[in-house]
């Protein structure tokens, strides 16, 4: 192992590496080759304005331990190594160590690989032909992403739960304009892979079709199977007679790193919540008129409750372990 520190005694050389959020900075350099390493180590020290502690390591095997040894804020690899090389140096730091970035240094020739390297985790890659003249500036540029990754990961630590509250009117646009909303809230914000979004925005369009439509205009779903073009044209009718008008749907969704919640309420009288009975083994229930949006909603959902009267249902949705729903990973 090897490594090279400039006191704080020294002077200042002009042109240094400076990177906000940084006062000093530990770089590891990994590369089998005693020539490159003596390149890299030497372009970072022309650029040491006293900030920086430079580490060299001659495989990745010895990189990972100095990595766990060291605390490096950014490692240097080369990309073709015996033993582990730089493609699963870069994998191995993906998995154990995510906030530190690395940036790739490659040979002619390697270009694919590298390719490979940068969708298994790499911040960025550079030429060994272009150090002289690029590696300063692909370094100020990674570290400056990484110190903006880890403030956002700090303060995504401090985030316990987010509550957005909905009033609509009976106005059926308005469901997927809603429904659209969450998605993108769940998906930017908290992570939420998007073959989970489509289920829980089916599971929220019925519970918002269902409340609006059979809740608050009173209207059975026996009229939607036989005529939905009638089934509409009476509830636009509805839309402007007491005492249908004046009714609203309340929604409310609640975010948490555990659970994601949603609570959907109308000003209906309700409906006997133990006369819908649910079978998840029995798929005619997707044919039945009455029914189907519930059957829908406790297929997709983790757990799913009414009130008393029957006019408000809670869905929850939990992330499973394993999933891509890391909630706590993802900045707010």
């Amino acid at each position: 192992m090897e490594s090279t520190q400039i006191s704080e005694n020294a002077k200042p050389r002009s042109g240094g590496i400076f990177v906000s959020g940084y006062e000093e900075i530990t770089i590891l350099v990994v590369d089998d080759t005693a020539v490159d390493r003596a390149l890299v180590g030497g372009i970072l020290q022309k650029n040491n304005a006293g900030n920086l502690t430079i580490h060299f390591a001659e495989s990745g095997e010895e990189a990972l331990e100095m990595v766990a040894a060291e605390d490096p804020d950014i490692v240097l690899t080369d990309l073709r190594m015996p033993g582990m090389d730089g493609l699963e140096l870069v994998k191995a730091m993906r998995y154990d160590y995510p906030f530190i970035p690395c940036i790739l240094m490659t040979a002619h020739g390697s270009e694919e690989i590298a390719a490979e390297a940068l969708q298994q985790g790499a911040a960025s890659y550079v030429p060994k032909k272009d150090l002289i003249q690029k590696l300063t500036s692909t370094l100020i540029n990674v570290l400056a992403s990484a110190h903006h990754e880890r403030v956002a990961k700090r303060f995504d630590d401090c985030w316990h739960e987010t509550t957005s509250h909905f009033t609509l009117a009976n106005d059926a646009t308005l469901i997927g304009a809603v429904t659209g909303h969450v998605q993108n809230y769940l998906q930017k914000f908290r992570g939420v892979p998007e073959n989970e979004l489509v289920r829980l925005g089916v599971a929220l369009d019925e519970a918002l079709r269902n409340a609006m439509f059979h809740g608050n205009l009173q209207l059975e779903s026996e009229l939607w199977a036989s005529d939905p073009e009638k089934f509409y044209a009476e509830a636009e009718r509805r839309q402007q007679m007491d005492p249908y008008r004046d009714r609203t749907v309340h929604f409310t969704l609640t975010c948490r790193r555990e659970e994601v919640r949603f609570v959907v309420r109308d000003h209906g009288a309700g409906f006997d919540v133990r006369s819908q009975a649910f079978d998840p083994a029995d798929p005619m229930q997707l044919t039945r008129p009455s029914g189907r949006g519930l059957f829908l909603i406790r297929t997709f959902m983790d757990e799913v409750n009414f009130n008393d009267v029957g006019n408000e249902i809670t869905m929850i949705f939990r992330p499973k372990m394993g999933d891509d729903l890391a909630f706590d990973e993802v900045s707010i």
